[in-house]
């Protein structure tokens, strides 16, 4: 119903920020790290939303890109998780945090939101692992890299490839991103350095 709204940052409080648009003032609820990356008010902001509707209240939520604002859609349509925990998971990891965790059967590291038992984590894992697939997860990483964005890049390609190596030699394709997962990657490492260290996880 709204995709998006741009303005100027009028009030900034606990969870939410009131956001300023031609002299209308939006409470809009953001995770927690949008609140902590650094927004002040009197800062531009345009942020993608959600309106979700109740029988005693209407909330917006923002998010900073539009695949945020889909994995909390995604979030939603978990039994058990609604508007609060959505935002206490994406306010504990990012978007590609949360793929990756998915990908990885990762509950404990899902539990970590507030609110979330490893319970709802591993239902979680269990009706979005249909709705990730390991390429496209490194390519949004690969969107999402800040500078040098090169340097990003080249690591997260050689990490790609370390994991699709471990995949053709036979192991899952968990076993595989969570044995890359443990390796300290530099930016010195090619995907057989990689995959020679991954290797030690599995052994």
């Amino acid at each position: 119903m709204i995709g998006y709204i741009k303005g100027t940052i009028a009030e900034k409080l606990e969870d939410r920020i009131i956001l300023d648009n031609q002299g209308i003032g939006w409470e809009i609820l953001v995770p927690a790290v949008m609140l902590d990356s650094g927004i002040r008010v009197g800062d531009e902001l345009k942020l993608y939303t959600f309106l979700h509707v109740r029988e005693d209240a209407m909330q917006l939520f923002g998010f900073f890109s539009r695949d945020d604002l889909e994995i909390f859609g995604l979030l939603l349509n978990v039994s058990g998780i609604g508007p609060k925990g959505a935002m206490g998971i994406l306010s504990t990891l990012s978007a590609d945090d949360l793929r990756f965790a998915v990908l990885a059967d990762d509950a404990a590291g899902i539990a970590r939101a507030p609110g979330i038992g490893k319970k709802t984590a591993q239902k979680l894992i269990l009706e979005l692992k249909d709705k990730f697939k390991l390429d496209e997860a490194f390519e949004k990483k690969l969107g999402h890299a800040q500078e040098p964005a090169v340097q990003h890049a080249a690591a997260d390609s050689a990490e790609s490839d370390a994991v699709q190596a471990l995949v053709a030699l036979g192991y899952s394709g968990t076993e595989a991103l969570q044995a890359v997962k443990k390796v300290q990657v530099d930016d010195t490492m090619d995907s057989e350095a990689i995959l020679r260290a991954a290797l030690k996880h599995i052994f």
